[in-house]
């Protein structure tokens, strides 16, 4: 059985596309660049997720499974010191 071949784009961009892609980047009006590269909204986003999560981790942990936790990681530390 022959493998079906990847759905990404089939063949060269339409008429109308390179057109417009053109008409864009002689206006100025392409892609927005970031002066570092990344998305500021996104950034925020996954900012406000990652403050989130270790309280809320830490929450859901026992005492035991907290323990447990930082005696791997203080091993883990220790392992690269010579």
């Amino acid at each position: 059985m022959p493998k079906r071949s990847s759905r990404g784009k089939q063949g060269p961009e339409d008429v109308n596309e390179i057109a417009f892609r053109v008409v864009q980047e002689a206006t100025g009006e392409g892609p927005k660049e970031w002066k570092d590269g990344k998305n500021p909204a996104a950034v925020i986003l996954g900012r406000l997720g990652g403050l989130k999560g270790g309280k809320a981790r830490a929450r859901k942990l026992s005492a035991i499974e907290r323990s447990d936790i930082a005696r791997r990681a203080a091993n883990a530390r220790w392992q690269h010191k010579s």
